[in-house]
Formats: C-alpha cells, sequence, structure tokens
C-alpha cells in the first residue's frame, strides 16, 4: 500500500523538508510514504478566495490516482489518538487500496476535496501551521505503523 500526502504549498523551509524526509524515509518497502506538492493559487490583495480553493481544488483532485481512500485533514474532521490512528492505518492496510491524504492552502480544503473524502481527520482543534503538520502527518503515521508492528519506536 502507498500512503500519499497532498499538500498545498512548495517552496518549504529546510526543517520541513527534513523533518518529513526522515519519517517518509523509515516507512518499510510495503508502506511507502510520499509527499506530492500543489503549487499555491496566488494571494493577493483582492485575491478570489473562492475561485483559488477551487482551482487548488482541481489540481489536487487530478493529481491522485483513481481507486485512491481520500482522506481530508480538517479541525472539524476525527480526531484520532495512537492507538486509533494504529487501528485506522490496519484496515487501510487490509482494503489495500492506496490512500491519498489531503492537506489544503491557508483557507483550508475545496468544497470539492471535502465532497470527494472517505473520511476526515483531525490533527488538533488548533490550527496548526500548514509547514508543520507535514512533518507531524508523517511522524503520528511512522507511529501508528511502529505501534503495529510492535517497534520500539512508539515506547520511546
Amino acid at each position: 500500500m502507498r500512503l500519499t500526502l497532498y499538500a498545498v504549498g512548495n517552496k518549504m523551509p529546510a526543517w520541513v523538508v527534513q523533518g518529513f524526509e526522515e519519517y517518509a524515509r523509515r516507512f518499510p518497502r510495503d508502506l511507502s510514504f510520499d509527499l506530492v506538492e500543489i503549487p499555491p493559487g496566488k494571494r493577493g490583495k483582492n485575491a478570489d478566495i473562492a475561485r483559488i480553493l477551487d482551482k487548488e481544488g482541481e489540481l489536487m483532485l487530478a493529481a491522485i490516482p483513481k481507486g485512491n481512500r481520500i482522506v481530508t485533514l480538517e479541525v472539524t474532521g476525527k480526531p484520532w489518538d495512537t492507538p486509533m490512528l494504529a487501528k485506522q492505518l490496519e484496515r487501510w492496510q487490509h482494503d489495500s487500496r492506496d490512500v491519498a491524504l489531503l492537506v489544503g492552502g491557508p483557507e483550508g480544503l475545496a468544497p470539492a476535496c471535502i465532497k470527494a473524502s472517505e473520511q476526515k481527520w483531525s490533527l488538533s482543534p488548533l490550527t496548526l501551521p500548514h509547514p508543520m503538520v507535514r512533518i507531524l502527518i508523517a511522524e503520528s503515521l511512522y507511529r501508528a505503523w511502529s505501534v503495529n508492528n510492535n517497534h520500539p519506536y512508539h515506547r520511546e
């Protein structure tokens, strides 16, 4: 199975790239974790935010291969603690479809992305910095994998 994080934004600081890559490389071959960056729309003083969101959503949905399970990350989604996420990851693996995790830009996700999602996941009721979310998702999923595989990481 393949996990792919589709995130609006590019040109991340080096610490974000390094943090994400640190956890992504730890996943085993049979459960890869990748990142696809969606270019953000140009936001200015008089920007049409609804149009920008729609365009970002189009690009995001077009990048996802057919048949993937779509999981959106939203403040209003379901909060999962580590054991719950581990069970969720196990269910995804048994389902054998690849999983597309979607993270929006500053204004969130396009309505089309939310509509296409099968599940909504909330990392926190807080609004988190989008660059940091990439690292949090990677670490959380790696920890869930380590719980499921009795790897010592989750006990550190």
